[in-house]
């Protein structure tokens, strides 16, 4: 068949995995076979494949397909996650289109358009996963709000709370004013922002709660004016002999007069400001924290969209000026009441700042510390339950890939707060607690569940709680429930897969996913929920910026493999990323991807362009022997390299190692060195081996590039069966003289070329070689091969200097070249005169090197080594210099 000029990657991609899908190579059932386990990472029913998913997921396959061409039971597991916040978003969107708001359905309304959205728009990702040739056992696709699974996050649920690992109390959390939910710790993203320092007076008071009649004050700086009414205190450092003698009395908060006292705390940083910190502990954190050690009041003064509300100050008997600021936004607020305290004449100065502010992870709206009523896990008596949970990771039990991020992992663990899974939405699963009329609280699995449990409950008025759980509530449970092991425990699939090999995932979600899968791992499974966990860099754009639909520097993923081709986008993004560290994105990397697409086809091409040209003969002699055996033990050396680098994670230096086989040692050196003559036959050996090489190759690059390996592997020949499922042969230990000859020769024919270029010596003009050896018989088993690739009529083996020729060098051995063309001698001596100059300063810089004492005491002896020999080979190149010269005079 005739081939296409270049390798169409379309065509390939649309005809193999259709292919290999009806051929079931990716589905998995539990058999007598090793298992090789990996879920997927599931992605946001909201999503659409980006770059860090084609890093992760091409990731993934790499060692998926690797495992199942290495005869184990491979199994990839795909699925999606319902991410409350994120899709509920998408659904009110929706719906606002549609001129339809949230607040006018009921739950179970809402419920279903959400349904309707997920069902529309929640696969897209998965099926774009395809396109990247990701080999997913589509079979076992999960949903984190199937019936099985919800129903395991029910039952999660309801034991926690049996155990008193869950309980419901009013405190501090990160509200998000948009999407009007909790959020968790690790949901908030900290920006730097220009803002403003406000100095704001506090009036001290006399005994009856009036303005002291001199206008002292106490000054306070602060970045949220807007929250003064909700001000209880004045704290300062009891050290700071500024204030000594105010600590005790009281001043007055502006505008709402409220009498507040000032108090010391050594928690207050001197320097910071005026070093005197108003308290508002319903609107800060660490406020909060002073509040509850000093037993204040936590008055709060906005609502949960962040509008100023008065419900709490009408012990205060506010004003008809703070009455007017009643649904007013906290930043229009903030800019109101400065003008307002202005006007009071209590606004000393104000200086731009930048400083630090938290931001929802999902809508981006700036968030707010409120006291709020939530469901929350007691971690430290999670964790002190399962101590399993801090060991595994240190004693590697579960390896992390880079080991840097150990330290990361068990700092926060050792700092870890109690996790507020309850949010404030509908789309989720609704949390297992019924309230009576009296507000006593009542968990389980049902209300069904209930009744049967209590019979008491029934009759009575319930309503379940409103919120539903944080999605990372249902999906630390992922590796157990994608084989059902929560909903129906102890079955054939948990126990086969269960743990997972390896998970590949970002950095980003150390916390928010890995570290929570580690808990609930121990607590319902008794053992660590993988062996190891690949950690992928962030991926960013040349400039070193993350990837952002926001600053516009993310391409169009599917655009790219429409452009370049699958396997050209595989090995771009994957031949720069090395594990855990940052990936910086060139699109010239794809380039290098389709380039070498082309390479293979050429390749392929070539030795098909032989087929017809197999001698039909019986000659025993093979000229091609050494070619042969040279490659045959490159390839096991690669074949060794690669098992290791692979173990390791070190991927991307395993793509780069296969590559560096196929371009350089197949291609460029091994086909030239059996490429017949012109109109020559071909040895049937020869070729028979140089397919079988390229077989060989197919399956060493498939995992990387499935696609453009499957094509050619199949056009080299009938097969019997796929790649996708051939079986790696065993790797056979390399013979190392053999290879080092192979280096030597193409040293030796790198030089020879050199010098003929050098020397304006066309190709097709031939030379008289002449070769001064001290091992004539090694050279005679590569002597056709350099002949053939400089084009040498003779070569010829001599004790002497040959006069009138150009002279090389390579290691010990020297090689004189005799043309019918006269020489340039100028010319010649120029060149010779240069090289010898280079060869002497080479020689200067490993002296010093070597006469290094710090050098010499902490290189390892094999470098030492090399740079001794670095010195032998130029020492021999300086003495075949001064030779060519002295044969000039």
């Amino acid at each position: 068949m005739e081939l296409s000029k270049n390798f169409i990657a379309g065509e390939a991609e649309a005809k193999w995995y259709a292919h290999w899908l009806d051929k079931g190579y990716f589905n998995s059932t539990p058999d007598e076979r090793e298992p090789y386990t990996i879920v997927i990472p599931p992605p946001n029913v909201t999503g659409v494949l980006h770059m860090g998913h084609c890093l992760n997921n091409t990731i993934q396959d790499i060692l998926i397909r690797r495992a199942r061409m290495q005869g184990k039971n491979a199994c990839w597991v795909p699925g999606t996650d319902h991410a409350s916040i994120a899709t509920e978003a998408k659904v009110v969107g929706m719906l606002r289109e549609r001129g339809i708001a949230k607040s006018s359905l009921t739950r179970e309304e809402f419920l279903a358009y959400a349904w309707e959205w997920k069902e529309k728009y929640g696969g897209i990702i998965l099926q774009q996963l395809k396109k990247l040739g990701c080999s997913l056992d589509w079979n076992r696709t999960s949903f984190t709000m199937d019936k099985d699974y919800y129903q395991s996050v029910m039952k999660v649920f309801v034991d926690l709370h049996g155990k008193g690992l869950i309980y419901r109390g009013k405190r501090m959390v990160n509200w998000d004013p948009v999407s009007l939910t909790a959020l968790s710790d690790e949901e908030v993203i900290f920006k730097e922002v220009d803002s403003k320092l406000y100095y704001v007076k506090y009036l001290l008071t006399d005994k009856d709660g009036q303005p002291s009649g001199d206008g002292a004050g106490l000054t306070v700086a602060t970045t949220r004016p807007e929250t003064i009414l909700g001000d209880i205190a004045i704290c300062v450092n009891p050290t700071d002999e500024r204030y000594t003698n105010l600590i005790g009395k009281n001043v007055l908060v502006p505008i709402i007069n409220r009498v507040i006292p000032v108090i010391a705390d050594e928690y207050v940083t001197m320097d910071f400001g005026t070093g005197a910190l108003k308290i508002t502990p319903a609107h800060d954190k660490n406020d909060n924290v002073l509040g509850i050690k000093h037993n204040l009041k936590a008055i709060d003064t906005l609502d949960a969209s962040g509008k100023f509300t008065a419900e709490n100050l009408m012990e205060d008997k506010p004003s008809e000026l703070v009455l007017s600021y009643v649904g007013v936004d906290r930043f229009a607020l903030r800019k109101k009441i400065v003008e307002d305290i202005s006007a009071l004449q209590l606004i000393e100065k104000t200086e731009e700042y930048k400083g630090q502010v938290g931001t929802s992870e999902r809508t981006g709206a700036v968030i707010e510390h409120r006291l709020s009523l939530q469901w929350f896990i007691d971690m430290q008596k999670f964790i002190a339950n399962n101590p399993e949970i801090l060991s595994a990771v240190s004693d590697d039990n579960i390896a992390f890939h880079p080991a840097k991020l150990k330290n990361t992992y068990s700092h926060w663990m050792g700092n870890i707060k109690d996790w507020c899974i309850s949010r404030q939405l509908w789309w989720g699963q609704q949390i297992p607690a019924w309230y009576d009329e009296a507000g006593n609280v009542y968990v389980a699995e049902s209300l069904e569940a209930l009744h049967t449990n209590q019979p008491a409950t029934i009759g009575m008025q319930l309503k379940q709680d409103e919120d539903v759980l944080d999605t990372w509530f249902s999906s630390w449970l992922w590796p157990m429930e994608v084989f059902k092991g929560i909903s129906h425990p102890g079955n054939d699939d948990i126990a086969y897969y269960y743990p997972s090999t390896t998970l590949v995932t970002g950095q980003d979600i150390l916390f928010f996913w890995v570290a929570r899968m580690i808990m609930a791992g121990y607590e319902y499974a008794g053992q660590r929920p993988f062996k190891d966990v690949y950690f992928t860099g962030m991926v960013r754009d040349k400039l070193g910026r993350k990837m952002s639909k926001q600053l516009g520097n993310s391409p169009d993923l599917l655009a790219l493999i429409d452009n370049y081709g699958a396997d050209a986008v595989r090995f771009g993004i994957m031949v720069s990323s090395p594990a855990g560290n940052d990936l910086m994105f060139d699109e010239s990397a794809l380039e290098q991807g389709r380039n070498f697409n082309n390479k293979l086809w050429n390749a392929l091409k070539l030795v098909k362009m032989w087929e017809a040209r197999v001698a039909d003969n019986n000659d025993t002699s093979d000229p091609n022997s050494f070619a042969i055996n040279w490659f045959t033990n490159r390839l096991n050396q690669v074949k060794a390299e690669v098992e290791i680098l692979m173990h390791q994670f070190r991927l991307s230096e395993a793509l780069k190692t296969i590559y560096s086989l196929i371009w350089d040692d197949f291609c460029s050196w091994y086909l030239e060195w059996v490429k017949p003559g012109f109109e020559q036959p071909v040895e049937a050996a020869v070729f028979n081996t140089t397919v079988a090489f390229f077989e060989e190759l197919m399956q060493l690059l498939h995992p990387f590039m499935p696609f453009v390996s499957e094509e050619i592997y199949h056009l080299l020949r009938q097969q019997s069966t796929d790649l996708c499922v051939t079986q790696d042969a065993p790797t056979i230990a390399a013979a190392v003289p053999v290879l080092q000859q192979g280096e030597l020769l193409k040293q030796v024919i790198s030089a020879l070329r050199d010098a003929r270029n050098k020397n304006q010596l066309k190709p097709k003009e031939t030379i008289q070689l002449h070769i001064q050896t001290e091992d004539s018989a090694a050279f005679k088993a590569i002597e056709n091969i350099i002949s053939k690739q400089v084009n040498a009529a003779a070569v010829f083996y001599t004790n002497d200097t040959v006069a009138n020729s150009i002279v090389v060098a390579v290691e010990q051995n020297k090689f004189y070249i005799e043309s019918e063309q006269k020489l340039d001698s100028a010319a010649l001596k120029t060149d010779l005169l240069k090289d010898l100059a280079h060869q002497q300063g080479f020689i200067a810089s490993v002296q010093k090197k070597l006469s290094n004492e710090k050098f010499v005491q902490n290189a390892k002896p094999e470098v030492i080594e090399l740079e001794r020999k670095k010195l032998s080979d130029a020492a021999a190149r300086i003495k075949t210099i001064e030779e060519g010269l002295a044969g000039l005079n």
